[in-house]
């Protein structure tokens, strides 16, 4: 069995790692950590009963793996510690994704502490760097919005179809993707019945993402990315628009895009026929209730041939594949198991 601890339970995201690590066959968990004083029931109802403590963050157990589920420049720190112990480390946060440490301490407005630790910490989207994440002990799990355009832009990018510096991204998120801190912008009154839009340029996970799709091409890639919250809890849904350099059809992308995840179980692409009586067409797009509480991604596409303009959606858990489900898939390769182990659950429907 692999002991993990959680660093950072009592959040959305460390309480669905802790979720989907409880039912994993090959792990036990040895501790997860709370400075609240309160039972794990106070902040994750579903895990009343499951016999999971919280506890203090001093005086830990030394253990396999340690996820950490903390903001913005604490991670760090308390890897350092994780790692001299002998953990592998699987950090849910920002601390280690960016190469370049000017870009991080500018995105993020702070220092940063341990920059020897970022330039080991491997990116984890298994579907791109699998091998250079089985020899790892860190891993920096990719921001949510990242994953989704990064699953839906690579094909393109790997095989120089588009323009790389004329990428559009429209971004919708699901609530849980701003954490469990009360705002008004998450106040239930506010978000119903509305779309709010937030850091509509320079994002931070637009680094990520040009970071990563900058790795599959010698060009330059600027991705023009703009996000909003809309009123459903778990979910990411990315519509990425970008600019063929010859002409191409549907057909064509549709099995470059089965051809390049043929391998990959939880990248599935989603091509409903179309229904030729339709007024209007739906049947061929990913939904993104689908992927709620799993850890697949559904990417369709379309072109319109006329104006040259691809368009790529990608659908996704925002805590799921875009955070807690893909970080126990990455564990799953730092032990050498099964990378479906513990995540094979599809989505209920209906959501």
């Amino acid at each position: 069995m692999i002991n993990v601890g959680i660093f950072g339970a009592s959040g959305y995201m460390g309480g669905e790692a802790l979720r989907v690590l409880n039912e994993h066959p090959e792990v036990n968990i040895a501790w997860a950590t709370s400075r609240s004083g309160k039972p794990v029931e106070e902040f994750h109802r579903n895990l009343l009963g499951s016999d999971i403590t919280l506890v203090p963050p001093e005086n830990l157990s030394p253990c396999d793996a340690v996820f950490v589920a903390a903001p913005s420049g604490v991670a760090m720190d308390v890897t350092k510690k994780f790692l001299e112990e002998g953990a592998k480390v699987i950090d849910l946060g920002s601390d280690f994704r960016l190469h370049d440490k000017a870009m991080w301490e500018s995105v993020y407005e702070k220092k940063h502490t341990h920059w020897d630790l970022a330039q080991e910490a491997v990116y984890g989207i298994p579907e791109l760097h699998r091998d250079t994440i089985k020899k790892a002990r860190l891993i920096a799990n990719p921001g949510c919005f990242s994953s989704s355009v990064i699953f839906g832009l690579a094909p393109l990018l790997k095989e120089g179809i588009v323009e790389t510096e004329h990428i559009v991204v429209d971004g919708m998120s699901g609530t849980a993707g701003a954490g469990a801190d009360l705002d008004i912008t998450m106040h239930h009154p506010e978000i119903g019945n509305n779309v709010v839009a937030y850091n509509v340029v320079d994002h931070r996970h637009t680094y990520e993402m040009e970071q990563e799709l900058g790795a599959l091409t010698t060009d330059k890639v600027s991705v023009h990315f703009t996000p909003c919250y809309i009123p459903i809890t778990r979910g990411i849904f990315s519509v990425c628009h970008c600019f063929p350099k010859k002409p191409t059809n549907r057909q064509k992308l549709l099995e470059l895009y089965r051809e390049f995840y043929a391998d990959e179980f939880f990248i599935k692409i989603f091509d409903l026929p179309k229904d030729p009586g339709a007024s209007w067409q739906f049947k061929p797009y990913p939904w993104v209730s689908a992927t709620s509480g799993t850890n697949f991604c559904h990417i369709g596409l379309d072109i319109d041939e006329k104006r040259g303009r691809i368009v790529v959606f990608s659908a996704l858990d925002s805590i799921g594949k875009g955070g807690a489900h893909a970080g126990v898939q990455n564990m799953n390769l730092l032990f050498g198991l099964d990378e479906k182990m513990g995540l094979e659950r599809y989505g209920m429907h209906p959501y």
